[in-house]
């Protein structure tokens, strides 16, 4: 039986056609008709093969792109080490949510997968825990996308601080991100936020390792999915990821969807397989983090340059 279909949600503006089965309007989300783009993309499950709302349009994904090279002040700016000052905000409602063991744990997922330890290549991106709240509200707990902006009140640092929100998503969404070009715009809705379930050890099946927070940090950075624009190009805009038509659903080994691409990158942590199915990132999506953090997330006391 299949267990679920992944999406991209909108919240404000969805493709023609049927709408996904995700019950999620505009203004169910304060101020995020204001974002650039209206986008979120987001890490969902449902039963079925669901429907893809807009992806950040062409003209936005180019404009990213075209802005972070230039902002490079070197060739080899790419291979410097990153550190990602973190912030972690445990809401709950009194009796359900994350540990901070669970926290901790997930820390140090992102860490190996970031850097290899799965498969795929050492992005040079690692993560520091400088800090945890922890909040007991129900309201917020069962429903962050209606309480956004509440919640994100408690965000702190700048555009180089990840801030990481653990809550409960419902039956649907497993998470969702910012992109690092909005920050300009609406700073304080900068972060990701992960279902509490989705964390190493957790409760729901196929997403239990931790990787649905991996996949959001990934749009944290800027990466598309693999499957952006299908097979036409150009596609997600690096050149090592094969395209491929559709999102993974759980881990069909055999998946090649795009005649001449080669086998679908099933393995991808962009794609939307199975946790057991995921594994690497390319050295081309560790590029484009790399110089993404360079056009809008750097700060200058973060990079030492190498001796």
């Amino acid at each position: 039986m299949v267990r679920r279909a992944i999406a991209v949600i909108s919240v404000c503006l969805f493709t023609a056609g049927a709408a996904p089965p995700i019950p999620i309007s505009a203004s169910a989300v304060p101020g995020m008709s204001e974002l650039p783009g209206c986008v979120h993309p987001a890490r969902v499950m449902a039963p079925g093969r669901g429907v893809e709302p807009h992806a950040p349009p062409p003209a936005e994904v180019a404009e990213m792109l075209a802005d972070s090279r230039p902002r490079r002040s070197s060739p080899r700016e790419h291979r410097i080490p990153i550190t990602v000052p973190t912030w972690v905000h445990i809401i709950t409602d009194g009796l359900l949510g994350a540990s901070d063991t669970a926290v901790r744990n997930q820390i140090a997922t992102l860490n190996a997968a970031y850097s290899g330890h799965f498969g795929g290549v050492d992005t040079g991106i690692r993560f520091r825990l400088d800090g945890l709240t922890h909040t007991t509200n129900a309201l917020w707990f069962r429903d962050p996308l209606t309480n956004e902006r509440a919640i994100k009140r408690m965000r702190k640092g700048g555009p180089e601080t990840l801030n990481l929100y653990v809550a409960q998503l419902g039956q649907l969404v497993l998470g969702y991100s910012t992109y690092p070009a909005w920050y300009k715009a609406e700073p304080m809705l900068d972060g990701v936020v992960i279902d509490w379930r989705s964390l190493p050890g957790g409760s729901l099946r196929s997403f239990d390792r931790g990787f649905t927070g991996v996949h959001e940090i990934g749009h944290w950075f800027g990466l598309l999915h693999t499957f952006e624009n299908g097979c036409a190009s150009p596609g997600d805009g690096i050149a090592d990821t094969s395209p491929e038509a559709v999102a993974t659903d759980g881990c069909v080994i055999d998946k090649d969807t795009c005649e001449g691409g080669g086998p679908d990158p099933i393995h991808n942590f962009m794609d939307y397989s199975d946790d057991r199915c995921m594994s690497e990132f390319t050295a081309g999506q560790a590029l484009r983090m790399q110089e993404t953090w360079s056009a809008y997330r750097r700060v200058k006391t973060d990079i030492t340059l190498d001796r």
